[in-house]
């Protein structure tokens, strides 16, 4: 009996050795938005900069998804690769990033910082995967993903919200706690327990990583992750960003989930003009909810105008693809056909560049 509590005891004390707790900064303060209801049923919740009803500069309102010479696809927009020719890019920024589907994206800074973007390596979180396979009878392709030297050599991983197709608790446990993880305020008592070093960011908030700046930014969203009926919801219990990197006078955005509004003027008025744009065209459509789902996400001719307001030099589109789940999509192309369509119908001046997951550009 004796030995038996001497390994019970032995036991705890390695599986506790094992749980290391992480640690936790808040980056916020002076100069920085904290977006919260103060008073109300929301109290303590966040909100977006610009809520209420929204008017769009343009809306593609017929004939939105023409087939494209430049896609190749097995039937109906579906399973395609993009095999139109590259517009020449005029840009000496130093960033090199592969797409690796959906919002996932490893950057390779101009000083040889290594940061990843909303990776999330195959399907959402156990259990909701297998709910999500019951109810819509889809799973989404694996796209891409970081090779070992490259999940050993990571400086940073950043996170835009916490909806399941853009974190997964899974694979921050596969990357591991050597990496810094930034996030939007609030969202780090998602992480699994292992030592990893979290600072979560107020909107407009900077940090440093060597001398590579990174500022949080305000994005047009919502969150949300866990529902028990009657019992616990968590809605907009978490912020939702958008991520600015500059390093050696060049600047790279990446949007995350968005809707458009104000904010985009409000980032170039503030930053100047913005080198590369990644930005998302997809998960607007809704035949139930139409006005909802572009509340909270981007159309194809929605990012073009967020990105002419950036001035952006050029604009890297993501959200579709392969890899995707195609919520809020008609089938896995669609939102780049119309994009193509739209980027030409508009006489968009900015620079598009297509990746098929998988594929990386030197910008």
């Amino acid at each position: 009996m004796k030995f038996k509590a001497i390994t019970l005891i032995l036991a705890c004390t390695m599986l506790s050795a094992c749980q290391t707790a992480n640690h936790v900064e808040v980056i916020a303060g002076e100069q920085t938005i904290t977006p919260l209801h103060k008073e109300g049923e929301r109290e303590g919740r966040f909100h977006n900069l610009y809520p209420g009803k929204k008017t769009y500069p343009t809306t593609c309102k017929s004939n939105c998804y023409p087939t494209s010479p430049k896609l190749q696809c097995e039937k109906d927009s579906e399973n395609c690769q993009f095999i139109g020719e590259q517009l020449p890019i005029n840009l000496n920024t130093g960033f090199s990033l592969r797409w690796l589907g959906h919002a996932g994206f490893m950057i390779r800074t101009p000083n040889g910082q290594q940061v990843l973007l909303d990776p999330v390596k195959e399907q959402f979180d156990s259990p909701v995967d297998l709910a999500f396979r019951l109810a819509s009878g889809f799973y989404r392709q694996p796209g891409d993903w970081l090779t070992d030297s490259e999940l050993k050599n990571l400086d940073a991983v950043m996170y835009s919200h916490i909806h399941y197709d853009h974190f997964n608790k899974a694979d921050i446990e596969e990357i591991g706690n050597k990496p810094r993880y930034l996030t939007p305020l609030g969202m780090a008592d998602n992480f699994p327990t292992g030592g990893f070093n979290i600072s979560e960011m107020a909107w407009y908030a900077k940090t440093n990583i060597g001398d590579l700046a990174i500022h949080a930014l305000p994005a047009h969203h919502f969150s949300s992750r866990v529902l028990v009926p009657f019992i616990y919801e968590d809605n907009d219990k978490d912020l939702w960003n958008g991520w600015l990197l500059e390093q050696n006078g060049s600047s790279l955005f990446f949007a995350g989930d968005t809707g458009y509004s104000k904010h985009f003027s409000d980032i170039q008025q503030k930053y100047g003009d913005i080198d590369v744009c990644l930005m998302p065209i997809a998960s607007y459509y809704s035949e139930d909810n139409p006005k909802w789902y572009r509340y909270v996400h981007t159309t194809p001719e929605d990012a073009l105008t967020a990105a002419q307001e950036l001035n952006c030099k050029i604009m890297i589109p993501w959200g579709y693809g392969n890899s995707s789940w195609k919520m809020g999509d008609r089938t896995s192309h669609s939102a780049l056909l119309r994009l193509l369509y739209m980027h030409k119908k508009m006489g968009s001046k900015i620079p598009l560049h297509i990746f098929n997951e998988g594929e990386s550009i030197k910008l």
